[in-house]
This record gives C-alpha cells, structure tokens and sequence, in this order.
C-alpha cells in the first residue's frame, strides 16, 4: 500500500479468496508490479546497467514480478553479494532502480481483508523508517481502520526492533505476528523455522484459531 508516500506491506491472513472487492483490488496491484517493473528496469539501464527486466522476469516464475527478482537479477549479475547488499546500493529511494509507483491506498487494502472475513497485519514494521512520530500515527490510523496486528518478529529485525514492536503492539491494544519474509534460499534475511518466539506479554494474532487451538493441544 501507499501511505504517506511510503510504500507499506499489509499481510491478509484467513481471507476469502473469492472475496470480490479483494480479488478486484489484487489484480490492480498485480497490474501496478509490472508498470513498476518497467519503471525500475528504465531506471537500472540509466545506470549502465541492461538487461534488467528481461532478467528479473527470469526469476518470477509465476509471472508476479517484484523487487526481490530484481535483487536476484542483480546478485546473478555479481552486483551484490546478498539481498542485503542490493538494497544498500539499489531499488530504493535515491539508488539506481528506484521508481515512485502509488499502490492501494491503507483504507481500501483494510477494508478487502476485514471485510473478506481476514485478518490485517503490518508487516516488518521496523523496515519503512518512518520515525517516531509517523510509527505512531500509523499504528493509531491502521487500528482506527480494523487493522488486528504487527509483525513483531521478523527476518529483517534485530532484537532490539522485537522488543519495541512489541512495546507498540501492547500500547496500540494490536497483536503480535511472527514471520521470516522467507523468499528462498540465501534470498532472504532469515532462514524458516529460525525466528524465536514473541517477547513475553505479546498476544499472538493466531491465539484463537481453531487450527493452531489443535495443534497446541496435542502431547508432545
């Protein structure tokens, strides 16, 4: 989503697919990635470097491109050493392959996963610097709108960042969700199954789904 003109990432967990509000608005977005595309390839060639889009389509095997094919474009092409890398140098504000696209507003993304039935979630949080006082706002706008939970443990934040989100969570009455941004092998920040649990006092955004109640309660 776009918010404040800074992109965003909201995470629909148990929606209905066949939602149609939300089926209508991911095919948007879908169309917005490859107008993206575009723009971040044009962007890449101005800097000398060809062959972008071709190469990032390479690596989007369902068609669904996103920076993360252009990173791996850029690593094949020994531009970078890891996804780390790339983004310290590349495809983000004021780096070559940066390119200003307006996705779903935060109202309209909300509102297809609360009214499908879903679950809203803020994704790594600690990954747009927004700084104190636009976290905050964002937070308070997000609840106001139906928003559930952050992501309080993520690949791509450090311990320091788990214990202030989970600060933020507990003041903002949000729930806590975990996730890697697991994008494949040597692709992403953190490998599945790595991430530790939630900091004590966090209420996990998955607490009273049937699945997991069943899950938990059987003997190990």
């Amino acid at each position: 989503v776009t918010w404040r003109n800074r992109t965003l990432h909201i995470i629909g967990l148990n929606i209905d697919p066949d939602y149609a509000p939300l089926t209508n608005g991911l095919a948007a977005i879908r169309a917005g990635r490859h107008q993206r595309a575009d723009g971040m390839a044009a962007s890449l060639d101005k800097f000398g470097i060809e062959g972008s889009l071709e190469g990032a389509y390479k690596f989007a095997k369902q068609g669904i491109i996103g920076r993360t094919h252009f990173a791996q474009f850029l690593i094949e092409k020994g531009l970078a050493n890891d996804m780390r890398g790339v983004f310290k140098k590349y495809l983000v504000k004021g780096k070559p392959g940066y390119f200003e696209h307006h996705w779903a507003d935060l109202e309209d993304a909300v509102s297809w996963i609360t009214m499908s039935g879903g679950v809203a979630v803020i994704a790594h949080p600690g990954r747009y610097d927004l700084g104190r006082i636009n976290m905050l706002l964002l937070l308070e706008r997000f609840r106001n709108l139906g928003g559930t939970a952050i992501e309080v443990v993520t690949g791509s934040h450090t311990p320091a960042q788990y214990q202030q989100f989970a600060r933020l969570s507990k003041l903002f009455g949000l729930q806590a969700s975990l996730g890697s941004d697991y994008h494949g092998p040597s692709l992403s920040y953190m490998e599945m199954g790595r991430l530790p649990d939630l900091p004590s006092g966090c209420v996990p955004v998955w607490q009273h789904w049937p699945e997991v109640a069943g899950i938990l309660s059987e003997p190990h």
